[in-house]
Formats: structure tokens, C-alpha cells, sequence
């Protein structure tokens, strides 16, 4: 009896592992809104690493998050590192492009709670008198974040802090627009 029970056991975990083993490693979490403000405003609010405290989601979650700017005051090479509670972790995040009014690409360092690098970006698209912003974060998952998605549903999770604070980004850049 004590036999198949191991035997059961070891065969739900392998089919376990397979499960994990085989999600998919490629991974993009995006949400857009439509602010009425031109490009090139929302541009500065995002290129503008200092201004992003103004909008970030996570922010709230953790006020007390340590925050360092190094590098120069916007555009490429610009750099925000954050340490904070285990809500918000730790890591940096550099922009590594920037095209005025069209788009800032961002690589994201993550050092806690789980290590990685992602990309993040957001583009800028005029629609009519408003402009649609995207926010997109997109990486591979490695074994340990494909077991975490089988609980998780880390696209409404990641997707819901990128519509607040894109909603906040609305609040903020519309009320300074004529």
C-alpha cells in the first residue's frame, strides 16, 4: 500500500514539473490609455526619471522606499534604483532609449524578492486630440516564475499597477494642460 502511494506521489510531481517545465517562457504584460495631452508632455513625464515618483504605482505601496537617481537628469542612461518592503523589492531601472514623443525603452533590474531583467517600454500614439499611451514590461520566465503563474495571475497583477499609475499619469498631465 505505502508503495503506491510513493508511486502516486512521485507521478503527480512529475506531472507537476512537466506542467511548469512546459508553460511558456516568453512573457509581455501591457495596458494603454488614452490622455488628453500631446506626445511630447507625456514624453517628459516619462523620459524624466525624477517625475516618475509622481505617477509610480508602487510607490504608494511603499512611501518609505529608499530612492536614488544616478546617471544624467533624463534620456538614455538615466537610472532610478528603489529599496523598499517586500511588496515593492529592490532593483534598478535605466533607460536604454529614447525617442522624443515616440517612446522610452527601459531595462529593469530586479534584485528582490526574485532576480531578473525585464524590458519595459512606452509608446506614444497621437489619437485625435489625446495621445494613447502603452505601458508594456515583457522577459522570459525562468522555472521558479512559470511555477509562481500556476497561482498567481501575473498579468492582471502587473497589469493592474500599470493602469493606475497610468491613471495617475492622466490625473497629473491633463490638469497642467491649457
Amino acid at each position: 500500500m505505502i508503495i503506491k502511494i510513493l508511486i502516486g506521489f512521485f507521478l503527480l510531481v512529475a506531472i507537476l514539473l512537466i506542467v511548469i517545465a512546459t508553460r511558456p517562457a516568453d512573457f509581455r504584460y501591457s495596458r494603454s490609455l488614452a490622455i488628453a495631452a500631446p506626445p511630447d508632455a507625456l514624453f517628459g513625464q516619462i523620459n524624466d526619471l525624477h517625475k516618475f515618483q509622481d505617477w509610480n504605482p508602487w510607490a504608494q505601496v511603499d512611501p518609505a522606499a529608499k530612492i536614488e537617481y544616478t546617471g544624467p537628469a533624463s534620456g538614455v542612461g538615466a537610472a532610478y534604483s528603489w529599496d523598499g518592503n517586500n511588496d515593492v523589492g529592490a532593483g534598478v531601472m535605466t533607460i536604454v532609449e529614447s525617442k522624443p514623443s515616440e517612446l522610452v525603452r527601459v531595462r529593469m533590474d530586479f534584485k528582490k524578492p526574485m532576480a531578473a531583467i525585464h524590458d519595459a517600454e512606452f509608446t506614444f500614439r497621437p489619437d485625435g486630440d489625446k495621445t494613447l499611451v502603452t505601458w508594456s514590461m515583457s522577459g522570459k520566465n525562468n522555472f521558479m516564475s512559470k511555477a509562481f503563474g500556476l497561482v498567481v495571475d501575473c498579468d492582471k497583477m502587473v497589469g493592474d499597477q500599470f493602469a493606475q499609475g497610468l491613471a495617475t499619469l492622466k490625473t497629473l498631465t491633463e490638469k497642467t494642460q491649457p
